[in-house]
């Protein structure tokens, strides 16, 4: 006698099929990606049915924009996608190479459940090789925040690392600097608000320049000046127009248009008073976040007050941030107005367009990274190429260990998990054997992407490391291994998070059993 537990169009996988299911859909989004990892890896066109013209089309090798931009049906697949959204919050890269090395596990994970081992021993297995690996990676890492020329270069390193993979590989170098420069005007914090990117089609991508100051993609005011020294700035979210009466609902009726004349008196009378108030408050320099009509534009133009209006909420609050000021909405207590400062507010061009450049910020060492390039994508992929380093140097600042890259890391801890799995009893040594496979396809992936010989090429960097040569690694332009030291160098923390979060999504997607799905909802009608 069968008892029907769900609801009719409800469906249950358990067991072997469900485990099979989550790591299939797993594995499949890391064969998805794999192939824009490293310097050589390629590049997906994600084209949306929604977008007109180049606003459907995007041209990226991120991890994260690639699998945020993508619908998955299978639930494993998307904790593989939320771990790439982590990584990118936490750390800024290494968001391929965590659902990579996820999806190596569970093909790991996947041979050894044939082989009738129990998935919580597999488990057992696996958290003692993280262990294991984590430890190596801690004692491999090496810190040079004491000497400032060291410092220096390993920063420029990691950022010429991050950069290699990007669209700006070609021009590595400079875009390093600018990074690096950007990064260290932060002064220690990781609040990457003070660095704007501002994107300019024309050109070509290495026009791109690091300018001193917050610029902001709006124009001045008629009549006002073009140039303010010591800028006394009031950062706004406030109506600035005259033509609508602020009674919701209201109507009113005139009999003569002497009535009508009388009525916008009132209307102009009540700006000009709003305006007095600003400019009582001693400011040269107004932005709004909303529009500014002409009359008040006047008034600010007598009072000698450069005015900018209709700027985006986004620039509005960065601004206030980088001046030291806060967004006002009324003026009637001007004690509780925090204004801004900077040291020049000017007009800029850049390409064909006027801007606003506000120079030496009250509050910090504001900058702006202004990219240049043929289209929007090649700009938009820039952008995020930018953000990526930016995101990974300020981390390191904070957390100044560093690694090094090109597949030594992987192998070092591959190479510690293996020699601890010898000191391991029961099928617990067989689950860290399999980790130890697992970090060693990171290097082989590269090897892959790069078109050479990676069976050749993994097997000879192993047996160097196993000779004691540990800062060893893939040297991709030579088709060759090499010592990496001071060449291929990344963040510990981005290495770290990327052992850790990948070891923790493969452990959650092997303790699942049973997947259960809803009925889908009906449609009425």
């Amino acid at each position: 006698m069968s008892t029907q537990l769900f609801n009719e169009g409800a469906t249950q996988e358990r067991a072997e099929n469900a485990r099979l299911s989550n790591i299939i859909g797993a594995i499949a989004v890391g064969d998805l990606v794999k192939s824009t990892l490293g310097p050589k890896g390629m590049d997906k066109i994600l084209q949306s049915t929604s977008g007109h013209g180049d606003a459907g089309v995007v041209v990226t090798n991120d991890g994260a924009t690639i699998l945020k931009s993508i619908p998955l049906d299978n639930a494993a697949a998307k904790v593989l996608v939320n771990i790439s959204k982590v990584q990118d919050d936490e750390v800024g890269d290494g968001t391929t190479s965590v659902c990579v090395l996820a999806a190596e596990i569970l093909r790991q994970a996947e041979q050894l459940l044939e082989q009738r081992i129990h998935p919580q021993t597999i488990i057992d297995g696996f958290r003692l090789a993280v262990g294991s690996a984590r430890v190596a990676l801690e004692a491999s890492a090496e810190s040079h925040k004491d000497d400032e020329e060291r410092w220096h270069a390993d920063l420029l390193s990691i950022a010429r690392t991050t950069l290699s993979s990007k669209v700006l590989a070609s021009d590595k170098d400079m875009f390093a600097e600018i990074c690096v420069d950007a990064v260290l005007r932060l002064q220690g914090s990781t609040n990457l608000d003070r660095i704007q990117i501002i994107k300019r089609t024309g050109g070509k991508v290495s026009d791109a320049y690091l300018a001193d100051g917050f610029i902001l993609n709006k124009k001045i005011g008629v009549n006002q000046p073009r140039a303010v020294k010591g800028a006394r700035i009031l950062v706004a979210n406030t109506p600035m127009d005259t033509d609508k009466v602020k009674v919701f609902g209201a109507k009113i009726k005139v009999s003569d248009t002497a009535q009508l004349a009388e009525l916008e008196r009132a209307e102009r009378e009540k700006m000009r008073a709003k305006v007095q108030k600003i400019a009582a408050l001693g400011i040269n320099v107004f932005v709004n976040r909303q529009l500014i009509y002409n009359w008040p534009e006047q008034l600010f133009a007598d009072a000698g007050i450069m005015a900018i209006e209709h700027a985006d909420f986004d620039g509005i609050e960065r601004l206030a941030l980088v001046t030291g000021g806060d967004i006002a909405s009324s003026f009637d207590s001007p004690e509780l107005i925090k204004l801004g400062a900077c040291a020049t507010v000017e007009e800029v061009i850049i390409g064909e367009e006027r801007m606003v450049k506000f120079g030496g910020t009250g509050a910090g060492a504001a900058c702006t990274i202004v990219l240049r390039g043929g289209t929007s994508q090649i700009l938009d992929e820039a952008e995020r190429s930018i953000h990526d380093a930016v995101a990974v140097l300020s981390q390191t600042v904070g957390e100044p260990r560093i690694v090094h890259g090109g597949g030594c890391a992987e192998m070092l801890m591959s190479k510690a998990v293996d020699d601890a799995a010898k000191r391991v009893a029961g099928k617990k040594a067989i689950a860290m054997e399999a980790f130890a496979r697992a970090l060693r396809q990171m290097p082989t992936i590269l090897a892959d992407n790069a078109g050479l010989d990676s069976a050749d090429l993994v097997a000879r960097l192993r047996a160097a490391h196993y000779e004691g040569k540990s800062t060893y690694g893939l040297d991709l332009v030579n088709s060759d291994i090499a010592d990496v030291k001071g060449v291929v160098t990344e963040s510990f923390k981005l290495k770290r998070q990327v052992l850790l979060s990948a070891a923790e999504a493969a452990e959650m997607i092997l303790r699942v059993d049973d997947i259960i799905r809803c009925a889908p909802r009906q449609r009425r009608n």
